[in-house]
Protein backbone atom coordinates (compact mmCIF):
# COMPACT_ATOMS: atom_id res chain seq x y z
CA UNK A 1 0.00 0.00 0.00
CA UNK A 2 1.41 3.31 -1.14
CA UNK A 3 2.02 6.39 0.95
CA UNK A 4 -0.82 8.03 -0.97
CA UNK A 5 -3.63 5.35 -0.19
CA UNK A 6 -2.54 5.82 3.36
CA UNK A 7 -2.66 9.14 3.75
CA UNK A 8 -5.96 9.23 1.98
CA UNK A 9 -7.46 6.38 4.40
CA UNK A 10 -6.91 8.10 7.59
CA UNK A 11 -7.94 11.86 6.46
CA UNK A 12 -11.01 9.55 5.50
CA UNK A 13 -10.83 7.72 8.95
CA UNK A 14 -10.75 11.30 10.91
CA UNK A 15 -13.75 13.03 9.18
CA UNK A 16 -16.29 9.77 9.85
CA UNK A 17 -15.02 9.67 13.68
CA UNK A 18 -15.18 13.06 14.29
CA UNK A 19 -18.76 13.05 12.90
CA UNK A 20 -18.77 9.51 14.84
CA UNK A 21 -18.03 11.72 17.73
CA UNK A 22 -20.45 14.56 16.93
CA UNK A 23 -24.30 13.32 18.59
CA UNK A 24 -22.40 12.08 22.05
CA UNK A 25 -20.77 15.35 22.35
CA UNK A 26 -23.84 17.37 20.96
CA UNK A 27 -25.87 14.97 23.67
CA UNK A 28 -23.79 16.96 26.67
CA UNK A 29 -24.42 20.17 25.06
CA UNK A 30 -28.48 19.77 24.48
CA UNK A 31 -29.03 19.24 28.20
CA UNK A 32 -28.06 23.25 28.61
CA UNK A 33 -29.15 24.87 25.29
CA UNK A 34 -32.38 24.77 22.89
CA UNK A 35 -31.17 22.50 19.42
CA UNK A 36 -32.49 25.75 17.28
CA UNK A 37 -29.58 27.84 19.22
CA UNK A 38 -27.25 25.02 19.05
CA UNK A 39 -27.28 24.80 15.34
CA UNK A 40 -27.64 28.43 14.35
CA UNK A 41 -24.83 29.30 16.97
CA UNK A 42 -22.40 26.29 15.92
CA UNK A 43 -22.67 27.30 12.11
CA UNK A 44 -22.48 30.69 12.39
CA UNK A 45 -18.72 30.62 14.00
CA UNK A 46 -18.33 27.69 10.76
CA UNK A 47 -19.28 30.13 8.31
CA UNK A 48 -17.18 32.86 9.65
CA UNK A 49 -14.31 30.51 9.82
CA UNK A 50 -15.37 29.01 6.04
CA UNK A 51 -15.14 32.45 4.86
CA UNK A 52 -11.82 33.56 5.37
CA UNK A 53 -10.25 30.58 3.86
CA UNK A 54 -12.62 31.26 0.71
CA UNK A 55 -11.37 34.47 0.95
CA UNK A 56 -7.83 33.63 1.30
CA UNK A 57 -8.14 30.90 -1.28
CA UNK A 58 -10.34 32.06 -4.11
CA UNK A 59 -10.80 35.96 -3.65
CA UNK A 60 -14.02 38.31 -2.94
CA UNK A 61 -15.57 36.74 -6.70
CA UNK A 62 -16.25 33.67 -5.28
CA UNK A 63 -18.54 35.14 -2.99
CA UNK A 64 -20.72 36.11 -6.01
CA UNK A 65 -23.93 34.71 -5.92
CA UNK A 66 -23.90 34.52 -9.88
CA UNK A 67 -28.03 35.02 -10.32
CA UNK A 68 -28.30 31.29 -7.93
CA UNK A 69 -29.48 32.94 -4.57
CA UNK A 70 -32.66 31.02 -4.30
CA UNK A 71 -30.98 27.65 -5.34
CA UNK A 72 -28.84 28.62 -2.41
CA UNK A 73 -31.39 29.66 -0.18
CA UNK A 74 -33.39 26.14 -1.06
CA UNK A 75 -30.25 23.84 -0.19
CA UNK A 76 -28.74 26.07 2.10
CA UNK A 77 -32.01 25.66 4.39
CA UNK A 78 -32.08 22.48 3.86
CA UNK A 79 -28.83 21.90 5.04
CA UNK A 80 -28.49 24.22 7.77
CA UNK A 81 -32.09 24.29 9.38
CA UNK A 82 -33.80 20.78 8.42
CA UNK A 83 -30.96 18.99 8.80
CA UNK A 84 -28.75 20.55 11.43
CA UNK A 85 -31.85 21.70 13.66
CA UNK A 86 -34.05 18.73 12.95
CA UNK A 87 -31.83 15.97 13.74
CA UNK A 88 -30.52 17.53 16.85
CA UNK A 89 -34.17 18.21 17.95
CA UNK A 90 -35.12 14.93 17.50
CA UNK A 91 -31.58 13.99 19.10
CA UNK A 92 -32.93 15.62 22.44
CA UNK A 93 -36.30 14.63 22.63
CA UNK A 94 -35.47 11.03 22.60
CA UNK A 95 -32.78 11.42 25.12
CA UNK A 96 -29.70 9.22 25.14
CA UNK A 97 -31.03 6.55 22.82
CA UNK A 98 -31.06 9.24 20.11
CA UNK A 99 -27.50 9.78 20.40
CA UNK A 100 -27.40 6.17 18.85
CA UNK A 101 -30.44 6.52 16.38
CA UNK A 102 -29.05 9.78 14.95
CA UNK A 103 -25.53 8.01 14.41
CA UNK A 104 -27.62 5.16 12.39
CA UNK A 105 -29.39 7.90 10.65
CA UNK A 106 -26.46 9.51 9.37
CA UNK A 107 -24.94 6.31 8.25
CA UNK A 108 -27.89 5.26 6.39
CA UNK A 109 -27.81 8.46 3.76
CA UNK A 110 -26.50 6.25 0.70
CA UNK A 111 -29.32 4.23 1.17
CA UNK A 112 -31.86 7.38 1.58
CA UNK A 113 -30.00 9.10 -1.35
CA UNK A 114 -30.83 5.80 -3.54
CA UNK A 115 -34.77 5.85 -2.33
CA UNK A 116 -35.00 9.82 -2.89
CA UNK A 117 -33.38 9.52 -6.34
CA UNK A 118 -35.60 6.15 -7.16
CA UNK A 119 -38.83 8.52 -6.28
CA UNK A 120 -38.04 11.74 -7.57
CA UNK A 121 -36.01 10.20 -11.55
CA UNK A 122 -38.27 6.64 -11.48
CA UNK A 123 -35.19 4.97 -12.21
CA UNK A 124 -35.49 1.55 -10.52
CA UNK A 125 -32.39 0.69 -8.66
CA UNK A 126 -31.02 -2.54 -9.52
CA UNK A 127 -32.14 -6.27 -7.12
CA UNK A 128 -28.79 -6.05 -5.29
CA UNK A 129 -29.68 -3.01 -4.57
CA UNK A 130 -32.50 -3.09 -3.14
CA UNK A 131 -31.68 -5.99 -1.17
CA UNK A 132 -28.88 -3.86 0.19
CA UNK A 133 -31.98 -0.77 1.11
CA UNK A 134 -33.87 -3.95 2.99
CA UNK A 135 -31.03 -4.82 4.85
CA UNK A 136 -30.20 -1.74 5.87
CA UNK A 137 -33.86 -0.79 6.76
CA UNK A 138 -33.81 -3.93 9.01
CA UNK A 139 -30.86 -3.00 10.77
CA UNK A 140 -32.21 0.69 11.46
CA UNK A 141 -35.23 -1.08 13.11
CA UNK A 142 -33.38 -3.08 15.56
CA UNK A 143 -31.25 -0.34 16.55
CA UNK A 144 -34.47 1.94 16.95
CA UNK A 145 -36.09 -0.29 18.58
CA UNK A 146 -33.67 -2.65 20.30
CA UNK A 147 -35.51 -5.21 19.56
CA UNK A 148 -38.39 -4.38 20.67
CA UNK A 149 -41.13 -4.21 18.16
CA UNK A 150 -43.79 -2.88 20.99
CA UNK A 151 -41.74 0.56 20.66
CA UNK A 152 -43.95 1.19 17.88
CA UNK A 153 -47.38 0.58 19.27
CA UNK A 154 -46.21 1.76 23.18
CA UNK A 155 -43.58 4.79 22.46
CA UNK A 156 -45.67 7.16 19.95
CA UNK A 157 -43.75 9.87 21.88
CA UNK A 158 -40.96 8.82 20.75
CA UNK A 159 -42.58 8.32 16.70
CA UNK A 160 -42.62 12.06 16.50
CA UNK A 161 -38.53 12.69 16.87
CA UNK A 162 -37.42 9.92 14.88
CA UNK A 163 -39.86 11.27 11.99
CA UNK A 164 -37.95 14.72 12.63
CA UNK A 165 -34.88 12.64 12.53
CA UNK A 166 -35.31 11.44 9.22
CA UNK A 167 -36.78 14.41 7.93
CA UNK A 168 -33.90 16.31 8.69
CA UNK A 169 -31.20 13.49 7.35
CA UNK A 170 -33.23 13.61 3.70
CA UNK A 171 -32.62 17.21 3.69
CA UNK A 172 -29.06 16.52 4.11
CA UNK A 173 -28.84 14.13 1.40
CA UNK A 174 -30.62 16.69 -0.77
CA UNK A 175 -27.98 19.46 -0.15
CA UNK A 176 -25.63 16.90 -0.96
CA UNK A 177 -27.83 15.89 -4.66
CA UNK A 178 -27.67 19.97 -4.70
CA UNK A 179 -23.72 19.81 -5.45
CA UNK A 180 -24.64 19.00 -8.82
CA UNK A 181 -26.09 22.12 -9.74
CA UNK A 182 -23.30 24.05 -9.33
CA UNK A 183 -20.27 21.82 -10.93
CA UNK A 184 -18.25 24.45 -11.77
CA UNK A 185 -17.98 25.45 -8.17
CA UNK A 186 -15.69 24.59 -5.46
CA UNK A 187 -17.10 22.05 -2.80
CA UNK A 188 -15.31 25.02 -0.47
CA UNK A 189 -17.18 27.56 -2.35
CA UNK A 190 -20.56 25.92 -2.33
CA UNK A 191 -20.25 24.85 1.03
CA UNK A 192 -19.51 28.52 2.13
CA UNK A 193 -22.14 30.24 0.32
CA UNK A 194 -24.19 27.82 1.32
CA UNK A 195 -23.26 27.79 5.11
CA UNK A 196 -24.07 31.91 4.98
CA UNK A 197 -27.42 32.01 3.36
CA UNK A 198 -29.03 28.96 5.10
CA UNK A 199 -27.64 30.58 8.41
CA UNK A 200 -29.43 33.48 7.79
CA UNK A 201 -32.49 31.21 7.57
CA UNK A 202 -31.76 29.51 10.83
CA UNK A 203 -31.61 33.09 12.07
CA UNK A 204 -35.22 34.26 10.88
CA UNK A 205 -36.42 30.51 12.89
CA UNK A 206 -34.77 31.20 15.78
CA UNK A 207 -36.05 34.80 15.88
CA UNK A 208 -39.35 34.43 15.05
CA UNK A 209 -39.23 31.68 17.88
CA UNK A 210 -37.76 33.51 20.65
CA UNK A 211 -40.51 36.69 19.35
CA UNK A 212 -43.15 33.92 19.78
CA UNK A 213 -41.69 32.99 23.28
CA UNK A 214 -41.33 29.05 22.06
CA UNK A 215 -37.32 29.70 22.52
CA UNK A 216 -35.06 31.89 24.53
CA UNK A 217 -31.70 33.54 23.65
CA UNK A 218 -29.20 31.45 25.27
CA UNK A 219 -27.49 33.53 27.98
CA UNK A 220 -23.34 34.10 28.32
CA UNK A 221 -23.63 31.57 31.59
CA UNK A 222 -24.85 28.93 29.05
CA UNK A 223 -22.28 29.48 26.36
CA UNK A 224 -19.79 29.54 28.85
CA UNK A 225 -21.28 26.06 30.05
CA UNK A 226 -21.01 24.29 26.66
CA UNK A 227 -17.69 26.30 25.55
CA UNK A 228 -15.37 23.14 24.84
CA UNK A 229 -18.59 20.65 23.40
CA UNK A 230 -19.53 24.30 21.16
CA UNK A 231 -15.75 24.39 20.18
CA UNK A 232 -15.40 20.62 19.27
CA UNK A 233 -18.76 20.68 16.84
CA UNK A 234 -17.35 23.98 15.07
CA UNK A 235 -14.30 22.69 14.47
CA UNK A 236 -13.72 19.01 14.53
CA UNK A 237 -17.07 17.77 12.91
CA UNK A 238 -17.45 21.24 10.94
CA UNK A 239 -13.89 21.84 9.42
CA UNK A 240 -11.69 19.56 9.90
CA UNK A 241 -14.00 16.43 8.94
CA UNK A 242 -14.69 18.37 5.91
CA UNK A 243 -11.17 19.86 5.22
CA UNK A 244 -10.01 15.91 5.68
CA UNK A 245 -12.59 14.05 3.84
CA UNK A 246 -12.33 16.35 0.34
CA UNK A 247 -8.59 15.71 0.88
CA UNK A 248 -8.86 11.77 1.31
CA UNK A 249 -11.64 11.43 -1.38
CA UNK A 250 -9.12 13.03 -3.46
CA UNK A 251 -6.08 10.38 -2.54
CA UNK A 252 -9.03 7.39 -2.51
CA UNK A 253 -11.65 5.96 -4.98
CA UNK A 254 -14.87 7.27 -4.10
CA UNK A 255 -15.83 3.73 -3.82
CA UNK A 256 -13.35 3.06 -0.92
CA UNK A 257 -13.72 6.43 0.51
CA UNK A 258 -17.08 5.96 1.32
CA UNK A 259 -16.63 2.98 3.09
CA UNK A 260 -15.23 4.88 5.79
CA UNK A 261 -18.84 6.80 6.53
CA UNK A 262 -19.13 2.97 8.76
CA UNK A 263 -16.90 4.20 11.29
CA UNK A 264 -19.31 6.74 12.29
CA UNK A 265 -22.21 4.82 14.33
CA UNK A 266 -18.69 2.27 15.58
CA UNK A 267 -17.05 5.79 16.90
CA UNK A 268 -20.08 6.67 18.69
CA UNK A 269 -21.20 3.52 20.43
CA UNK A 270 -17.61 3.40 21.48
CA UNK A 271 -17.97 6.55 22.98
CA UNK A 272 -21.47 6.17 24.87
CA UNK A 273 -20.35 3.17 25.79
CA UNK A 274 -17.32 4.58 27.76
CA UNK A 275 -20.08 7.14 28.85
CA UNK A 276 -21.88 4.20 30.26
CA UNK A 277 -24.74 3.48 28.18
CA UNK A 278 -26.08 -0.42 27.78
CA UNK A 279 -25.45 -1.45 24.21
CA UNK A 280 -27.63 -4.46 24.20
CA UNK A 281 -27.26 -6.89 21.29
CA UNK A 282 -29.77 -5.62 18.79
CA UNK A 283 -28.45 -2.50 18.65
CA UNK A 284 -24.75 -4.32 17.82
CA UNK A 285 -26.59 -6.21 14.92
CA UNK A 286 -28.48 -3.99 13.80
CA UNK A 287 -25.26 -1.37 13.11
CA UNK A 288 -23.79 -4.68 11.70
CA UNK A 289 -26.42 -5.00 9.27
CA UNK A 290 -26.44 -1.61 7.86
CA UNK A 291 -22.55 -1.57 7.90
CA UNK A 292 -22.74 -4.11 5.92
CA UNK A 293 -25.35 -3.43 3.44
CA UNK A 294 -23.68 0.00 2.71
CA UNK A 295 -19.87 -1.81 2.31
CA UNK A 296 -21.59 -4.22 0.04
CA UNK A 297 -23.54 -1.61 -2.21
CA UNK A 298 -20.44 0.84 -1.94
CA UNK A 299 -18.23 -2.34 -3.38
CA UNK A 300 -20.73 -3.21 -5.81
CA UNK A 301 -21.08 0.28 -7.29
CA UNK A 302 -17.14 -0.18 -8.29
CA UNK A 303 -17.56 -3.87 -9.92
CA UNK A 304 -21.16 -3.01 -11.59
CA UNK A 305 -22.15 -2.61 -15.19
CA UNK A 306 -24.68 -2.30 -17.44
CA UNK A 307 -28.50 -3.05 -15.97
CA UNK A 308 -26.79 -4.03 -12.73
CA UNK A 309 -24.96 -0.17 -12.51
CA UNK A 310 -26.55 2.68 -10.62
CA UNK A 311 -27.62 5.84 -12.33
CA UNK A 312 -24.48 8.32 -13.07
CA UNK A 313 -26.36 11.10 -10.85
CA UNK A 314 -26.50 9.03 -8.33
CA UNK A 315 -22.94 7.30 -7.97
CA UNK A 316 -21.67 10.94 -8.28
CA UNK A 317 -24.26 11.97 -5.27
CA UNK A 318 -22.96 9.10 -3.32
CA UNK A 319 -19.38 10.72 -3.60
CA UNK A 320 -20.45 14.00 -2.95
CA UNK A 321 -22.91 12.79 -0.22
CA UNK A 322 -20.68 13.63 3.12
CA UNK A 323 -18.12 15.74 1.49
CA UNK A 324 -20.07 18.64 2.17
CA UNK A 325 -19.94 20.93 5.58
CA UNK A 326 -21.12 18.25 8.04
Amino acid sequence: MNKKVLIGAFLCLVASMSWGAMFPVAHVALMHIDPFYFSFIRYLIVGIILSVILFIKEGKQAFRLEGKGLSLLFYGSMAFVVYNMFIFFGQQQMGKAGTIIASIMEVLMPMISIILIWVTTRKKPGAATLRNVLIAFIGAVLVITRGDLSFFAMNSSQLMPLLFMLIGVTGWVVYSLGGSRFKEWSILRYSTLTCLIGNAAALLIVTTGTMAGWLQVPTMETLFTIKYEMAFMSLLPGLVALLSWNKGLQMLSSTHGLLFINFVPITTFVIIAIQGYSINAFEIVGTLLIIAAIARNTLNQGSSTGKKQLPIKLTKALRTLTSKLH
